[in-house]
C-alpha cells in the first residue's frame, strides 16, 4: 500500500560518486568548512559552515542570508557517499508560523462576528495554506538546495548518481 503522508517541509536525498579517493574529499571538506556548532550563518572565507566526524557531516553554505535555509548531512565512504537536504529547524519554526496564519485569520473571523463568515472562508484558508507550502516554501527550497548541493559538489569533486 502507497504511502500517501504529506511532508509538511520538502527534503531531498541524494547519493554521489567519489572523484578523487576518500581521504583527499574528507580533507577538502575540512579545509574549505569552518567549524561551527549551532549551524549559524557567519562571513567566513570557507564555503560551508558545520561539524565533520569522521565520515559524517552536518553543514550549511556560507553564503549569508540565504546559506543557513538548508541543512545538508551526510556521509563520504570509500567510492560513494549520500547526503541528506533539509529545511534548518529554526526556519522550519518561522515558517510552522507563517502556514498557521490562514488558521489563525479563520479563527479571528469565526469568534469575531464582524462580517458574515461563510463556509467558503475555510476553503479560502485551505488553498493559502497549500500556496505558502508547495509555491513558496517548496520553490524556496529547491532553489537554495540546488545552490547549495552545487557548491557541495564543486568543492568536494563529485559526480551525482541517478535515483
Amino acid at each position: 500500500m502507497p504511502n500517501f503522508r504529506m511532508k509538511l517541509f520538502p527534503t531531498k536525498e541524494m547519493k554521489f560518486r567519489l572523484v578523487n579517493d576518500q581521504a583527499e574529499t574528507l580533507d577538502r571538506l575540512n579545509r574549505r568548512t569552518e567549524r561551527s556548532d549551532n549551524l549559524t550563518s557567519q562571513f567566513t572565507d570557507k564555503s560551508f559552515r558545520g561539524l565533520i566526524n569522521g565520515n559524517d557531516f552536518k553543514l550549511i553554505s556560507s553564503a549569508i542570508g540565504k546559506g543557513a535555509f538548508c541543512v545538508m548531512s551526510g556521509q563520504i565512504n570509500s567510492v560513494d557517499g549520500s547526503v541528506k537536504v533539509e529545511i534548518h529547524k529554526v526556519f522550519r519554526i518561522l515558517l510552522s508560523i507563517i502556514l498557521l496564519f490562514p488558521l489563525i485569520g479563520i479563527i479571528v473571523m469565526a469568534i469575531s462576528k464582524t462580517e458574515g463568515f461563510s463556509p467558503i472562508m475555510i476553503l479560502v484558508a485551505v488553498g493559502q495554506f497549500l500556496m505558502i507550502r508547495y509555491i513558496f516554501i517548496e520553490l524556496a527550497f529547491r532553489f537554495l538546495s540546488r545552490e547549495s548541493l552545487n557548491r557541495l559538489r564543486d568543492v568536494l569533486d563529485l559526480e551525482w548518481m541517478k535515483n
